[in-house]
């Protein structure tokens, strides 16, 4: 059973921290050992939540399933394949085979996080203008909701009631407080909330009133990378009190046609600095190739969005190896042993660089410093006479003593080819 108190999640009365893969692709496109094997490997990596589209993902790779939660009425050739569905009847076999995945977590103690409709069903969205399958009916939406929200309720999941979504138009705002409504209805003990689209944080009143906690994407564009940071930071100054997360921090070895991919270390950059920040109660990890599932020589039906599509993703047997599953588990596991009871961010601005980040409890600073300077510590009025240093290296995850400067709250040079942590404790 969840639970939202002040600015975190409770699983079972334990304090939860939210750490998730990106599989949106789960139900259309693995098959039942691919499905185990992914499951157990991630178990293994410290996640404890899968984030899942229920619904066909519109820009997933090919699949070989052939297996969609509704009756194709028409298929076609546009942008890759095209279906119109008949959202009238619902294919109880796929919400078998689905079922049977989620009983996989239940079995391994995680957590499913469900879109119910993901931005291609609903009017007025960005992808309507781009998507290749129908809108969804409206009147059908409270028949599929209530449907899945029933069936599913007893694997605990947590609902995210759009996907990839913004909210342009009265009639999209319409939608999704009617899945909100009925799945709230049918699992009231669910908790809920609402994946919005990249580098936002709009969202109608209401429904951000309604959610249990606050999700944003940092996204996968270079120059919108200080999302990371300024959404949680300005979420906090407006006085959002609930948990906030970033639930889609740019995906590993993903990239803009022309433009380099994101290493592992980008993604912990982006990871940390929201930790860091304000979003504070989780974090999501997405691997190139794992959230699509993709297969060597499958289509990769590649959208376009401010003017440039995503490359080609890895196969997904390569994409799950990839290094920073285990930076974000790093992450994680820091994050509990810094601050088991939460903690507070400061917006103050080190060596002129707001990419580095800080955050605090009663007896320690931590502080992410993607870059090495020499870090001046005034802004935060403490000295070497009250604090003693500790430095992670981020590339190694080796720690070692750091080194104040003679008579300055300064460090000298940190002995890190990356990025780092600097942890500031209390003498004792």
């Amino acid at each position: 059973m969840f639970q939202v108190k002040k600015d975190r999640i409770y699983k079972d009365r334990k304090p939860f921290f939210y750490f998730a893969d990106t599989c949106w692709s789960a139900f259309t496109n693995i098959s039942m050992d691919d499905w185990k094997y992914y499951v157990d490997y991630r178990y293994k990596q410290g996640f404890n939540c899968i984030q899942i589209n229920i619904l066909k993902q519109w820009d997933s790779s090919g699949d070989e399933l052939n297996l969609y939660p509704f009756p194709i009425k028409k298929e076609g050739e546009w942008r890759g394949a095209h279906f119109e569905f008949d959202y009238s009847t619902i294919n109880e076999k796929y919400f078998d085979a689905a079922e049977e995945k989620l009983q996989v977590l239940k079995e391994y103690g995680m957590t499913p996080v469900l879109v119910l409709l993901w931005g291609n069903y609903v009017p007025g969205t960005w992808e309507s203008k781009f998507t290749n399958n129908n809108l969804f009916p409206y009147e059908y939406l409270e028949q599929y909701t209530s449907y899945v929200a029933k069936r599913f309720k007893k694997y605990e999941p947590i609902y995210f009631i759009s996907g990839d979504t913004d909210f342009p138009e009265e009639e999209t705002v319409k939608y999704y407080k009617k899945v909100f409504d009925t799945a709230k209805a049918a699992d009231p003990d669910a908790l809920y909330t609402f994946h919005i689209c990249g580098e936002s944080m709009e969202i109608p009143k209401e429904l951000k009133e309604a959610a249990d906690f606050f999700t944003y994407q940092s996204g996968h564009f270079i120059p919108g990378q200080h999302f990371a940071y300024d959404i949680p930071k300005a979420m906090r100054k407006e006085g959002y009190e609930k948990p906030v997360i970033n639930t889609e921090p740019c995906y590993e070895q993903i990239a803009a046609p022309g433009k380099i991919r994101f290493t592992n270390r980008d993604v912990r950059r982006a990871a940390w600095q929201s930790v860091l920040s304000g979003a504070d109660a989780g974090v999501t990890y997405g691997a190139h190739g794992v959230w699509s599932w993709h297969h060597h020589g499958q289509s990769f039906d590649s959208f376009i969005r401010k003017g440039a599509g995503f490359s080609l993703p890895f196969d997904w047997h390569d994409a799950l190896h990839f290094r920073g599953a285990d930076d974000m588990h790093y992450l994680k596991e820091s994050m509990e042993e810094f601050f088991p009871e939460g903690c507070t961010s400061d917006y103050v601005t080190f060596n002129e660089m707001e990419e580095i980040r800080c955050a605090h409890d009663a007896d320690k600073y931590v502080i992410y410093v993607p870059t090495n300077v020499e870090l001046d510590l005034s802004v935060l009025n403490i000295s070497k006479e009250k604090y003693q240093v500790e430095i992670v290296d981020l590339e190694t995850r080796q720690k070692y003593q750091g080194q104040w400067k003679e008579n300055e709250a300064r460090l000298h040079l940190l002995s890190c080819y990356e990025d780092a942590l600097v942890v500031l404790k209390k003498h004792k």
